[in-house]
């Protein structure tokens, strides 16, 4: 057994939610907030069988996609001569996914 941790986007959620129900793959989510962009994310926690996490895999992947963004950093670049913060482009989405053992496993 492994538990599963996915950090993803919180555009991506509804998705991801409505692609494990289909799979029948129960799974608790978090509200979450990734420190660099200040962006709401959701952290699914998700307790399966080893022999489905390649499955698991492979759902996240196609449901949480990278895309790029225009953001305005919080700070001006230093030797910057003006007060103005330009928005840069970064990748956001997709998912961070963590697979851990476990090693008990309980249900009251």
């Amino acid at each position: 057994m492994k538990l599963v941790l996915a950090i993803i986007q919180e555009k991506d959620a509804a998705q991801l939610q409505e692609q494990l129900n289909d799979h029948k793959i129960i799974a608790t989510q978090l509200p979450t907030k990734g420190g660099f962009l200040k962006a709401k994310n959701v952290t699914y926690l998700v307790g399966i069988d080893d022999e489905r996490v390649p499955e698991l895999l492979d759902i996240i992947k196609h449901s949480c996609q990278a895309r790029d963004q225009y953001v305005t950093p919080p700070i001006n670049l230093v030797g910057s001569i003006n007060d103005t913060a330009y928005p840069v482009e970064v990748q956001v989405g997709g998912a961070t996914v963590m697979v851990l053992p476990i090693e008990s496993f309980f249900r009251f």
